[in-house]
C-alpha cells in the first residue's frame, strides 16, 4: 500500500552524531580537533534551542559512541568486520590503537555523558551504524554490515535504546541492505536528495567537480528545492530523504550566510505550503566551533518553522514519527 499524502508539511531534522569517528580516515586532531572537542558544548546548547521550540529530532548515533570506556567498547566488537579492500579505511586497525580509556582522557572518541543528554531528551536516537560503516566500499560485504548492525542493535539494547531509524555514513545508501535492516527492526532510513550530485558514491568518486557543485548548491538552487511526498510501502523501509545540508558558519564566507538561510527557507515555505516533507542534517561537530554564529543561524531557521507551524500547519516529527513506523 501506498500513502503519498500528509495532512500538512513536515520537518524533520536528523544529526549525524560521530565525534572523530566520523571524519578521522579524512583529517587529524590538529586540523580538525576543534570541531571534536566543540561539541561538548554543542550537544546542550542544541537540546536547550530544540526544547525552546518544542522541535524534536533524530540523532543518529555512532554505535561506539554508547560505550562509557574502552573496555566495554572492545566488548561489542563483532567477530566478524569489515575488510575494506583500502586498508586506510580500516577503523579496527587504523584507529583503535589510538584509543585512551575513556571520555575523561580521550574526548575525541568517547562521549557518553554527551550521549547521556540526548538519551535523557525527547528526541529519538537512531543509529549510524557501530563503526561508521561505509556501505558502498570494496571488500566489505553484506555478512560483514550485518553483524556491524547486530553490534549497534546490542549496545543500544544495553543503554535501553530501541534502533528504528538509521543514516548511513558518508551518506553511502545501499539499497541492497535494506532488507538486512529490515529483519533487525530498522526500517526507516535517510536517502540523499534525487540530483546526480548527490548520488551515493565511494570516497574515491567524490570528485571536485562533485564537490564544488554540491557548494553551490547550497547556495542557488542547481539541484531544485527538493521537497518531497512521504512514500510509504507495505513491508518496505521508509524513505525520509534529505533535502539540505546546513552548511556551518564560515568568516571567510559571511558573505554568502543571508543567500544560505534563505535557500533553506523558501524550501521550507515550498514543503509547508505543498504539505511536503523537508528533512534538514548535519553533523553537531559542524556547529563545534563558530557556535554562537551557527546557533544564530539555526535560530533563524526555527523561527521561520514557528512561523510556518502557525500559517500552514507545518509540523516536525523525528525520521521515525515522520515514517510512521
Amino acid at each position: 500500500m501506498s500513502d503519498n499524502t500528509n495532512d500538512t508539511g513536515v520537518f524533520v531534522i536528523s544529526l549525524d552524531f560521530e565525534l572523530l569517528w566520523g571524519v578521522w580516515d579524512v583529517t587529524t586532531k590538529k586540523r580538525y580537533g576543534a570541531n571534536i572537542l566543540g561539541v561538548k558544548e554543542v550537544i546542550p546548547q542544541l537540546i536547550d534551542l530544540f526544547d525552546r521550540y518544542h522541535i524534536k529530532v533524530t540523532f543518529a548515533t555512532v554505535g561506539f559512541l554508547f560505550a562509557r570506556n574502552k573496555e566495554e567498547l572492545l566488548s561489542y566488537v563483532p567477530s566478524r568486520v569489515p575488510v575494506y579492500a583500502n586498508g586506510d579505511y580500516n577503523v579496527y586497525k587504523k584507529e583503535f590503537p589510538t584509543l585512551g580509556s575513556c571520555e575523561k582522557d580521550d574526548p575525541y572518541h568517547f562521549g557518553y555523558s554527551l550521549f547521556e543528554q540526548v538519551k535523557q531528551s525527547a528526541h529519538e536516537i537512531g543509529t549510524h551504524t557501530f563503526s561508521h560503516y561505509f556501505c558502498l566500499e570494496k571488500g566489505q560485504s553484506k555478512e560483514d554490515f550485518e553483524a556491524d548492525i547486530v553490534a549497534a542493535k546490542k549496545i543500544a539494547a544495553a543503554n535501553n535504546v530501541t534502533l528504528s531509524s538509521i543514516v548511513f555514513p558518508r551518506n553511502q545508501v545501499n539499497p541492497e541492505y535494506l532488507s538486512i535492516l529490515q529483519a533487525h527492526g530498522i526500517h526507516v532510513y535517510r536517502h540523499n536528495q534525487p540530483s546526480w550530485i548527490y548520488k551515493p558514491r565511494t570516497l574515491a568518486a567524490e570528485n571536485i567537480f562533485i564537490r564544488i557543485c554540491r557548494f553551490l548548491d547550497a547556495y542557488f538552487p542547481l539541484s531544485g528545492h527538493n521537497t518531497y511526498p512521504i512514500s510509504r510501502q507495505a513491508g518496505q523501509a521508509v524513505n525520509i530523504p534529505a533535502s539540505r545540508f546546513l552548511k556551518p558558519y564560515n568568516r571567510h564566507l559571511a558573505w554568502l550566510e543571508k543567500l544560505k538561510l534563505n535557500r533553506i527557507l523558501t524550501e521550507m515555505t515550498l514543503a509547508a505550503q505543498k504539505k511536503h516533507l523537508y528533512h534538514l542534517w548535519w553533523h553537531p561537530h559542524n556547529f563545534g566551533v563558530n557556535i554562537p554564529e551557527n546557533m544564530a543561524n539555526l535560530t533563524v531557521i526555527l523561527d521561520h518553522y514557528a512561523y510556518l507551524n502557525k500559517t500552514y500547519g507545518f509540523r516536525n516529527s523525528t525520521m521515525k514519527e515522520a515514517a510512521g513506523v
